[in-house]
């Protein structure tokens, strides 16, 4: 009989998530929006007609030298749309400060960082922000974040067009390539 109450619990657990992620999937990322690091709200649909890369970030990160390479694009492409927006999080290997201060006084100082950034946010498991829960189902599993500086990239009208590991660089020939193809 317990046997039977596991499988049951988990028959309900999987329908109730894929109902709620057929419900995310049917809409585009401008239905999303952040809280940013300055309190500001970062509404999406803000960037109607801009190629958008969101990232999720952590200060203490063997990763956060990516920082640098996420700013020179910026700098680089801004003036043709794109817009960048880095998602501090907490969620692997804790690696990020406790206070929104240090986070924004370390990207600034070290990497002189200009684009947008977000509040700590959680982007895996089920209390994910649900721009991730979004992103994650258009992706697909295999393509979910795994570690910091995890890469989406948006289209102008709001659509998921593909992703890019933490391991890839910022100014490798993939991201720059699936950049200018759809700026």
């Amino acid at each position: 009989m317990k046997i039977y109450k596991i499988f049951f619990s988990l028959f309900l657990f999987f329908c109730l998530s894929q109902e709620s992620f057929a419900n995310i999937s049917s809409k585009n990322a401008y239905q999303f929006s952040f809280n940013g690091i300055d309190g500001k709200k970062i509404d999406l649909s803000d960037y109607r007609g801009k190629l958008i890369l969101v990232v999720n970030t952590a200060s203490k990160c063997g990763f956060t030298p990516q920082y640098k390479g996420l700013q020179s694009l910026y700098e680089k492409y801004k003036s043709r749309g794109l817009v960048i927006i880095g998602v501090p999080s907490n969620d692997f290997g804790n690696q990020e400060f406790g206070e929104l201060q240090q986070v924004k006084d370390f990207v600034h100082k070290e990497f002189h960082v200009t684009f947008l950034l977000t509040q700590v946010s959680k982007i895996k498991g089920e209390n994910a922000h649900p721009f991730y829960l979004w992103a994650n189902n258009e992706a697909g599993f295999f393509a979910s974040p795994k570690w910091n500086f995890h890469k989406y990239l948006i289209d102008k009208n709001g659509n998921f067009i593909t992703w890019f590991s933490s391991a890839t660089d910022p100014q490798s020939k993939e991201v720059i390539a699936a950049i200018e193809k759809n700026l």
